[in-house]
């Protein structure tokens, strides 16, 4: 599976809305590789996503001067928004065919300042636990040192579709 950046995958032929009977696990990895396209939220924040495993998605983002606050450092909303994406995705690969995760909450803890040139973090997403109804996840952003520069926890509901 090849890995896809954001500006590649426009051009893919499948939309998140044609693949509805597909697993979770089947969407990311369609997501990673390119073949499902993206939604317009991926252009404003953008990423790779690498490939997904269930139960741990890894993405790779490069902080702009874009999204630098009055300190000169990364808004907390980019770093949160990479938190909640990366979570929100490795909720996604554990579900079925007709399961959706809506998040129910998500928390984030600062623990170093990214800067515009601090060059490519690591985002990585994994579940802690998956009920018949709540994932519960842990995310982390580390840079390419493998220095922690934010962490966060998020929980999942698990939807199905009523008949």
């Amino acid at each position: 599976m090849t890995q896809a950046s954001v500006t590649g995958a426009r051009s893919a032929a499948v939309s998140i809305a044609e693949s509805a009977g597909w697993s979770g696990l089947e969407l990311v990895a369609g997501l990673a590789d390119g073949s499902v396209r993206r939604p317009p939220m991926a252009e404003t924040l953008p990423f790779t996503l690498l490939a997904p495993e269930e139960g741990k998605v890894e993405l790779l983002a490069t902080p702009e001067p874009r999204f630098c606050n009055l300190t000169n450092t990364v808004h907390g909303g980019w770093i949160m928004t990479m938190l909640d994406t990366v979570m929100a995705l490795a909720a996604q690969t554990t579900l079925s065919p007709g399961e959706t995760c809506p998040s129910h909450e998500t928390t984030a803890k600062f623990v170093r300042p990214i800067f515009a040139d601090s060059g490519e973090m690591h985002v990585i997403g994994h579940v802690v636990s998956r009920s018949r109804t709540v994932i519960t996840l842990e995310g982390r952003i580390e840079d390419s040192h493998g220095k922690l520069h934010a962490h966060g926890t998020s929980t999942c509901l698990i939807v199905r579709k009523q008949p």
